[in-house]
């Protein structure tokens, strides 16, 4: 994982990325924020299982159908399976010993 701190990268609506191996991170602070690491190295593993091209692939598709039933942008965000998987497991610092093989597709 490769930290890099960018604030004109990000839209302003989201305090970082995880673009493997980096991950880029709104503002220096977020470095200390352990949570919030924790989230986008759960991203990055679910870029490696999918070879990373297919985690593109996949949660672009993803957005759109959600989009097309939510109507809303933020909330198909939120329910895209990556970010549901991250969102309701960044608190777990031990997560990503314990997590099996594409465990995302529990959160479909």
């Amino acid at each position: 994982m490769i930290l890099i701190v960018n604030k004109r990268l990000l839209s302003g609506r989201f305090k970082g990325i995880s673009l493997w191996p980096f991950v880029i991170l709104e503002n220096i602070h977020l470095k200390k924020d352990k949570y919030f690491i924790n989230h986008e190295r759960i991203h990055l593993r679910q870029q490696i299982e999918l070879l990373v091209i297919f985690f593109y692939i996949w949660y672009a598709l993803e957005f759109f159908v959600r989009y097309a039933s939510l109507k809303n942008g933020m909330q198909a965000y939120r329910n895209i399976s990556f970010e549901k998987e991250a969102y309701r497991r960044e608190t777990d610092l031990n997560y990503l010993k314990k997590r099996s093989f594409w465990a995302f597709t529990n959160y479909m």
